[in-house]
């Protein structure tokens, strides 16, 4: 069957949000998240930045030397959020419910159907102006960027999108996909991550070519997955869009400025965690069956920990004492935390129902010092 997908990624989403709202930020190293004296971490970045090797994720403070001209700004996500719907809403002029968005600012879009119906056209090609006129809405109703990749499935759109960006557009056909993809590192390809990328490496598998190339079974090496490693190394992939609200999880942290085990701090901080979940399962008509909690001390050591229900939950209360009851149970604030998280997972679509506590509700109980 004849697939044209679209990968869509915006440019330094978060950094360009902030350099469109504030013009004289055009141009300038712009840094969102905590400032450099602080502890905290890199949100995102703006390409400007990311000359100087900033990077999401990393410590602010390295972010600060690396950069000293950077300008850090408090990341305003529910600004992130807005924008992000109303681009969404852009793509959805073009290919209806055919979505998949992935987070904020990316998302997959199926257009075969339009493509053909429109340019009486089965090849990749027809849909290149497609893919300039999505961009130029995104432009001149945003004032934002985006990197589009087209492809025949979802691994080699996602591949597209991330070679020509900023503000490109990269097509790869049916023909020659297997040439391409051939110099790229191994580590490129859909599920390929740190611990499979070494393991690989190891094996003298270091680019796809080498993974094309290999002649022994995969299976050894990555198990049940190698067939479909292998196939992925030659460019086949079909997964479809997985359309609609496919949400695995839901979570919240908090990183603090000081290390803290003072308890009616630590039990605001999860009430509000509480909150802000509930809000969303609400929002995605979906009840959680797990409960998960998650510590980091000032060592950098993180624990997690969680307890599942065969009945779902709903309440922020309840979330809140579940929380609390594995802090307690776990024995988790044993010393001040640097960070402290909860989440759900195990996610239904909402069902009216009354939850059973299993015990008494519990809140974090001082505990005598080691």
């Amino acid at each position: 069957m004849f697939r044209v997908i679209f990968h869509l990624d915006m440019d330094a989403f978060y950094a360009s949000v902030e350099q469109r709202d504030r013009p004289e930020l055009k141009g300038k190293p712009v840094i969102v998240g905590s400032p450099p004296t602080q502890r905290g971490v890199v949100s995102a970045s703006s390409y400007e930045a990311r000359k100087f090797g900033v990077r999401s994720a990393m410590p602010s403070m390295t972010a600060g030397r690396l950069c000293p001209n950077g300008v850090f700004i408090r990341p305003r996500m529910e600004a992130y959020k807005a924008e992000s719907h109303a681009i969404m809403a852009i793509l959805q002029r073009y290919a209806g419910e055919l979505i998949q968005q992935v987070s904020v600012d990316e998302a997959y879009m199926d257009l075969s159907a339009r493509c053909q119906l429109e340019t009486h056209d089965a090849s990749l090609e027809s849909a290149v102006p497609l893919g300039e006129e999505i961009r130029a809405a995104i432009k001149r109703e945003r004032n934002l960027t985006a990197t589009i990749g087209i492809a025949p499935n979802k691994l080699l759109a996602k591949l597209a999108s991330d070679y020509q960006k900023p503000d490109g557009l990269t097509l790869i056909r049916e023909t020659g996909k297997a040439d391409f993809l051939r110099p790229l590192p191994v580590r490129s390809l859909h599920g390929i991550g740190k611990v499979t990328n070494e393991t690989l490496n190891n094996a003298g598998i270091r680019t796809v070519g080498d993974l094309q190339d290999y002649k022994g079974d995969l299976r050894a090496l990555v198990g049940s997955w190698g067939p479909e490693l292998k196939r992925f190394a030659f460019g086949e992939d079909n997964r479809p869009l997985e359309l609609g609200d496919d949400v695995k999880s839901i979570s919240s942290e908090n990183t603090f400025l000081n290390d803290t085990d003072d308890r009616p701090i630590l039990r605001a901080c999860l009430k509000e965690q509480a909150e802000e979940i509930a809000t969303k399962l609400s929002r995605r008509r979906l009840a959680a069956h797990t409960i998960q909690v998650k510590v980091r001390y000032s060592d950098f050591t993180t624990l997690t920990r969680q307890l599942s229900f065969e009945e779902s939950i709903i309440e922020a209360k309840d979330i809140y004492r579940f929380g609390c009851w594995l802090l307690a149970k776990e024995k988790l604030v044993n010393r001040p935390l640097r960070l402290i998280g909860l989440g759900v997972s195990g996610l239904t679509e909402l069902r009216v129902q009354q939850l059973r506590l299993p015990f008494e509700p519990v809140t974090i109980p001082k505990q005598s010092p080691t």
